[in-house]
């Protein structure tokens, strides 16, 4: 719904740009409406402008109670909850991890983590050539893409993100950019709800994995 919301709005703004309005997110106040409907538009063009304000104002109350719905749900999660201090995890994406993946015991270590939520290529080898091809894409496509969403917020939020992600996309291209740094937060998200840590215990923890003498350490670019 938040998907149709967008291409909604999307497509009235622009019918405000081919009138000569350019507000962008100030269309969607009061004034910014008032003037959108006010253009005086040929009839099959002001139907359609009503038609998509029509679906709008359905979409946006619906939207609203579904994502208290969710708020309330993770608010009796405390695994949700501890997951979601992760910079740019948010409510649905942190649920989601929580219900889908079910146990965190289940799973031994980030490769099997990732490989079940198909972040993991595909493998075609022979006995002289190993080629790894396109994601297998096996498991949950929905907390894929919420994953793939969270991890593009956090590379335009994040300079070490940021830098990660364009070194791996100037390598192997953006599409596989984009993979890898989901994958790299699914991982982060499996040891935060396995060993009980909270985004800043992960960062104390993780950072000094593999050294002597750590025991809880993880690392935290396991992909």
């Amino acid at each position: 719904m938040v998907q149709a919301r967008t291409r909604i709005m999307n497509q009235l703004q622009a019918v405000a740009l081919n009138e000569g309005l350019l507000c962008k997110k100030r269309l969607w106040r009061e004034a910014g409406r008032e003037q959108l409907e006010s253009f005086a538009l040929a009839p099959w063009a002001s139907r359609r402008r009503r038609d998509l304000l029509e679906l709008l104002d359905r979409l946006t109350p619906t939207i609203a109670e579904l994502t208290q719905a969710i708020e309330q749900e993770v608010e009796k999660c405390p695994e949700a909850q501890r997951l979601r201090t992760h910079p740019r995890v948010g409510s649905l994406t942190a649920l989601a991890f929580v219900l889908i993946i079910g146990r965190p015991e289940r799973f031994q270590c980030g490769k099997q983590i990732a490989s079940y939520l198909g972040l993991v290529p595909l493998e075609e080898s022979s006995k002289e050539r190993r080629r790894l091809g396109h994601i297998t894409k096996q498991g949950n496509s929905l907390l894929r893409f919420l994953l793939v969403e969270a991890a593009q917020v956090t590379v335009r939020s994040d300079q070490e993100w940021r830098s990660k992600y364009f070194h791996l996309a100037m390598r192997r291209g953006r599409k596989i950019a984009k993979v890898a740094m989901a994958r790299r937060l699914a991982v982060r998200m499996y040891w935060m709800w396995r060993k009980g840590w909270d985004y800043e215990q992960l960062k104390k923890f993780g950072s000094h994995a593999g050294q002597p003498g750590n025991r809880q350490g993880v690392p935290l670019n396991t992909e």
